[in-house]
């Protein structure tokens, strides 16, 4: 059993950045397939970065892409998610998941994971 805990999270002004982080418990964190997904209010939840076991391999939706990092320290058991130069539309609930994965490659869907975080929320004002 895994559980994931989602900090950094609070309110900026467009333009500004925000770090979070999403520390994980258990022994074979470092064997985990991690993801970053949001939910803005009155959507789906999508998805946003995701990272290989190694760290080797990251993943980003469009929409992020170029402003965003995914990174992981698996000593730390931490995954962190950089973000700058945020919009008023990066608003939202972002939660962090997880699966035990060994592959070269991240995972993508929601399905795919079996842990999340409770979530933490980011405010982008404009």
């Amino acid at each position: 059993q895994v559980q994931l805990v989602e900090s950094g999270g609070g309110l900026v002004q467009a333009g500004g950045s925000l770090r979070l982080s999403c520390a994980a418990s258990g022994r074979t964190f470092s064997r985990y397939a991690m993801g970053w997904f949001r939910q803005a209010p009155g959507k789906e939840r999508e998805f946003v970065a995701a990272i290989s076991w190694s760290g080797g391999s990251t993943f980003y939706a469009d929409s992020v892409k170029g402003r965003f990092t995914m990174s992981r320290d698996n000593a730390k058991n931490t995954v962190y998610l950089q973000m700058n130069s945020l919009k008023p539309e990066d608003t939202a609930v972002y939660y962090c998941a997880g699966r035990a994965y060994s592959g070269s490659y991240y995972l993508l869907q929601e399905y795919e994971y079996d842990y999340w975080g409770q979530g933490i929320q980011v405010t982008v004002s404009s």
